[in-house]
């Protein structure tokens, strides 16, 4: 029930606005600025407990305990490394951004491009700190965008060190700290510094945004791509580039007019000039490390430029590591672009057309909802599914065709996080559906097996990939549609976000099957009984014509011990008492003959249904065969509860056995008939005394 309380804790905290972009959450429960007074009362300098100065803060591999590069490491603070240590000097700007030790360019070149927006910048690096009097204790603080919400990360300002100088990211100043503890702070988020080594630039653009991304393939670009460069870059939206490598051995591989292969750029800068008599579209692109420009045309000191207006000049000319190209160079030399388009609550000017964003967390849990893909057709339909309902055409068509401009993006949670324990990236993608008219209008539905078997796919991700984001821009007529997330495999664990950014209002909601149960009335009175089960009862019964939980689990072992058409391994004695307690109306723990008779009726049942619902007639039901034969039962249940059904009647091999099916199944006629005698006003909902909440918790 924890998980259920957290879950739960965490809607209230969103709906009382905490998490949101104007009132972050506080990152493991940490109050910067309380935590800040505290050590300034007491004339102290924070130490963080959460992230300490230790090997495990550094990495689990490369970088792990006792390896070549973490081997002499301190940890030190900006005043034991320079005189005058500074947080921020003369503004944040992207030459502060040097790559140090470790292999998160993607991350720099975000945060090189963070440093053009200011709204952006001072939203995830706060003001009001620093290294001056009445200000500094050693602690900082930083705000990112993790899955549907902003957090505040608290660190202290311990930074690893080798020879007395930065290990990671370092500013070329050498006395500006704010671009390491941002990284630093950013490691403490994904776990340590080494979760931090290989990504794709958007997922630090989302991380400093809460914005989408998308990526362009310049092999196959638009034609009006220059365009949407400069559009991009005038709304604020964050922009990075690369090249592709062909082997291991091409991995940051320097071209002769030194760029850098596998290498993450920033893109910051779009402009065309007057040259000869013709206009030359030119971008400008930052190299992280802050050294190793292209030496090629329009580069710093080229003598492109002596044919440019003055006027119209803007070279770097120090080896900063940005430097200009020609767009049809940049075209040539380049394979891929990323543009993280900012959200409504992020940007400040009314001058930029605003998107609608809405967000959905989900769970990919082995046995209930881990379907997979559609290459996986037992068991596609079990996938968490998402309605989105697109009434308004964009205003502008473009193509003259009428259709819903929307994004959808699939993010899968906290993997970074999980590389300590061998896990990483599962490969992700989503296919689209057109609802079916019956269906229109309906949230409470979860749409089964027989749709998809018989309906093709409307749209998809443009692939599966093992990235953390899988996100693809599409345009459909008006309607309603099925999104369905799903990992490749199925049968694999994961939490996940799903987000959509449309051009016009859109409805957008998780669909779950209503939660219900149409119970039979199957109570067989004594006077039904016929002579021969009457017989058999006395029997079974003895003296007092009472058949006890002890009992009833030997009678039912002895029974089903005969049968080899189902798997059991016997019915346990606590299963008896939940059978006897559901069937016991007098309240004497045992059962007489009418209540056996009815006992004994619902077995029968339950064992046709088993049996049908045995597709492969393994004695067995796989948990897709289990969420058909509850259908079939009278129960209809929401993901949920389908999880926690599968956690504790499930076996490890993810199938369910008779006795467990049984034993589940009475449980859940036990619940749903509770509740139904307190909802006497089938409200749909409880208020419970403490005494009424013991009974629901021995129930679960």
């Amino acid at each position: 029930m924890a998980g259920v309380a957290s879950t739960l804790a965490k809607k209230r905290a969103l709906a009382a606005g905490f998490g949101t972009n104007a009132n972050a959450s506080k990152y493991l429960n940490q109050d910067f600025q309380s935590l800040r007074s505290e050590c300034l009362r007491k004339g102290s300098i924070f130490t963080d407990c959460t992230f300490p100065a230790a090997p495990e803060s550094l990495g689990f591999k490369e970088l792990g305990p006792n390896t070549s590069k973490t081997r002499g490491v301190q940890w030190k603070r900006p005043g034991e490394l320079v005189s005058n240590p500074e947080f921020i000097i003369g503004g944040a700007t992207r030459t502060d951004i040097c790559q140090g030790g470790l292999g998160d360019c993607w991350l720099l070149a975000a945060i090189a491009s963070l440093t053009l927006n200011e709204d952006v910048m001072a939203r995830v690096v706060p003001e009001g700190q620093g290294f001056g009097r009445g200000e500094y204790a050693g602690i900082f603080h930083f705000q990112f965008w993790q899955f549907g919400e902003w957090v505040d990360v608290v660190i202290d300002d311990r930074l690893p060190t080798k020879d007395g100088k930065l290990l990671f990211v370092h500013s070329a100043e050498g006395s500006e700290f704010w671009s390491a503890l941002l990284e630093k702070a950013y490691a403490k988020v994904n776990g340590c510094y080494e979760a931090l080594s290989g990504g794709s630039t958007t997922e630090g653009f989302e991380d400093f945004t809460g914005g989408i991304a998308e990526n362009y393939d310049l092999k196959k670009a638009p034609s009006d791509l220059f365009q949407i460069i400069r559009k991009a870059l005038a709304s604020g939206a964050l922009l990075g580039c690369s090249i592709d490598i062909t082997s291991q051995a091409d991995s940051e591989a320097v071209t002769y007019q030194k760029l850098v292969k596998g290498h993450a750029y920033s893109l910051t800068g779009a402009m065309e000039v007057n040259y000869r008599g013709r206009k030359e579209k030119l971008v400008r692109v930052r190299n992280p490390w802050g050294t190793v420009e292209w030496t090629g045309a329009w580069s710093d000191n080229s003598s492109e430029w002596n044919s440019v207006d003055f006027s119209e000049r803007d070279v770097v000319k120090a080896d900063d590591g940005e430097f200009w190209m020609s767009y049809t160079d940049f075209m040539k030399n380049y394979h891929r672009l990323e543009i993280c388009t900012l959200t409504p609550d992020t940007l400040t000017s009314d001058d930029i057309k605003q998107w609608s964003v809405t967000n959905y967390d989900g769970a990919w849990r082995k046995g209930s909802t881990a379907g997979g893909c559609r290459n996986n057709p037992q068991t596609f339909w079990m996938n968490p599914q998402f309605k989105i309902n697109l009434e308004e055409a964009d205003d502008d068509p473009g193509d003259n065709e009428v259709g819903c401009s929307f994004v959808v993006g699939l993010i899968q949670k906290n993997r970074r996080r999980m590389r300590k324990v061998g896990e990483d990236m599962h490969t992700i993608g989503f296919a689209i559906y057109e609802v079916p008219q019956q269906f229109h209008g309906q949230r409470e539905v979860h749409l089964d097996k027989n749709y998809f078997l018989t309906h093709a796919q409307k749209a998809r991700s443009e692939t599966f990939i093992n990235l953390r984001e899988v996100s693809t821009r599409f345009k459909l007529p008006p309607g309603e549609y099925l999104i369905v997330p799903s990992t490749f495999e199925a049968d694999l664990n994961a939490d996940f976000c799903v987000r959509v950014f449309s051009e016009k209002q859109a409805q957008f909601h998780h669909c779950e099957d209503r939660v219900e149960a149409k119970l039979d009335n199957d109570t067989v009175s004594e006077a039904e009984v016929d002579a021969g089960f009457r017989g058999l009862f006395t029997k079974l019964a003895g003296k007092d014509m009472e058949i006890s939980a002890a009992e009833l689990q030997s009678i039912l072992n002895k029974i089903i011990a005969k049968r080899t058409d189902i798997k059991t391994d016997g019915f346990s004695l606590e299963t008896a008492r939940v059978m006897v307690n559901l069937m016991d109306d007098n309240g004497n723990g045992q059962l007489g003959l009418g209540e056996f008779a009815t006992l004994w009726k619902k077995i029968q049942k339950y064992l046709s249904i088993y049996k049908k619902n045995d597709m492969d007639n393994s004695g067995t039901m796989s948990t897709p065969e289990m969420r058909m034969a509850l259908k079939d039962a009278g129960f209809s249940l929401n993901n949920a509860i389908h999880q926690i059904l599968v956690v504790r009647y499930g076996e490890a091999d993810m199938t369910i056995d008779f006795d467990n099916f049984v034993a589940c199944i009475m449980r859940l006629e036990m619940m749903f008939k509770v509740f139904m005698k307190i909802d006497t006003a089938n409200t749909g909902s409880i208020e419970l005394d403490f005494h009424q909440v013991r009974t629901f918790h021995l129930l679960l």
